[in-house]
């Protein structure tokens, strides 16, 4: 606490990463990093741009890497906002299209950043509870609102909807903001992004953070009708002008063109997600149907916060949540297969033990 905070500091309670540790000879599975890396042809880019004319700004308005995007999506330039990670894009979103009259909705069980953000711009905010079953109950939702947010497929547990469920919300809320966060939606799950052109008030949010292995390079898009992309733009430009730099472009703008990686790589992982399962059930783990790039566990005689810690004695890392409803859930990211069997034979090792 300090004197010199504004009212909303104090108030705040701000969101907590994931732990990024400095241990040797770790096996990362707490953060849902991609295990494979970048294109090498994001690289090469981000090379190739790592020259003298890093003396001057970047392109404001990040135009290459929006027709990228554009040509990727089939949808025109103007659908398309470009912002530092979709963290920013969330933030700038929540700024200029969720702050109404009425509360916004999100999941009970979801990406924590949403109720921060609620914080920092003042946006009432009511969770709606996930199903017993753990999965977005699209009904629950039909009843008035400010806006809905959801990530889709939902994270921590990596259960997906359907696109009949989305256009069942935006239909039902035609005068206020859907936005579908999809984060994950490249290892199993259909993209709303067709559903733009029909539905003016839908607002696809993605990042190159997970599937393309960009996580340390902080780019994020959006895609929605020109009005949507209007207002977020009014927003960037009334906050940070440069909120890409020139390799960022450049990385960004290969990455996205290299489908054939990306496609590759996304599939790599699907399959490894499959083995991972099938061992952690093998362990006696329930397991949440997934198709992201993590998976959600619990096993019924282990308590979770002991398993992590447990796992992390042994330099492997995963996420636990001390939050009510998940607290006896892991959630694991999906590594390599080399890490992965790691990861069961670690399990095995420690499951064995406590229940001599």
């Amino acid at each position: 606490m300090s004197r010199f905070w504004s009212p909303i500091v104090h108030s705040l309670t701000p969101y907590v990463p994931g732990e990024q540790p400095k241990l040797a000879n770790l096996i990362k599975l707490n953060t849902n990093e991609s295990p494979y890396g970048p294109s090498p042809a994001a690289l090469a880019a981000i090379r190739a741009a790592a020259d003298d004319t890093l003396r001057l700004y970047p392109d404001p308005a990040s135009d290459r890497l929006r027709a990228a995007i554009a040509q990727a999506h089939g949808v025109g330039m103007e659908h398309v906002f470009i912002g530092n990670g979709s963290d920013e894009v969330l933030a700038h979103t929540f700024q200029a299209l969720l702050q109404h009259d009425a509360p916004l909705l999100t999941p009970d069980i979801t990406y924590s950043f949403y109720p921060v953000y609620c914080g920092l711009y003042g946006i009432a905010h009511q969770p709606v509870p996930l199903d017993g079953a753990m999965r977005v109950d699209v009904e629950a939702y039909l009843r008035p609102c400010g806006g809905i947010v959801l990530p889709n497929p939902n994270a921590p547990t990596g259960i997906a909807l359907g696109l009949d469920e989305i256009a069942t919300l935006l239909r039902a809320h035609p005068e206020r903001v859907v936005v579908i966060d999809e984060a994950y939606v490249d290892f199993g799950a259909d993209s709303a992004i067709p559903l733009v052109r029909e539905y003016p008030n839908l607002l696809v949010v993605r990042t190159l953070s997970k599937s393309h292995g960009l996580a340390g390079l902080r780019v994020g898009y959006a895609i929605g009708q020109p009005d949507l992309i209007e207002a977020l733009n009014r927003v960037k430009d009334s906050f940070n002008s440069y909120p890409l730099d020139r390799l960022a472009q450049a990385g960004a703008e290969a990455a996205i063109a290299d489908r054939e990686w990306l496609a590759r790589t996304t599939g790599k992982i699907i399959e490894t997600r499959s083995g991972l399962v099938s061992s952690l059930k093998n362990l006696g783990f329930e397991v949440l149907p997934s198709q992201a790039n993590f998976v959600f566990a619990r096993h019924p005689d282990r308590d979770a916060a002991a398993l992590a810690a447990a796992l992390r004695e042994r330099s492997i890392i995963v996420r636990h949540f001390r939050t009510p409803r998940i607290a006896e859930w892991l959630r694991i990211t999906v590594g390599t297969d080399e890490e992965c069997r790691s990861l069961a034979e670690a399990l095995k090792a420690i499951l064995n033990r406590n229940a001599d």
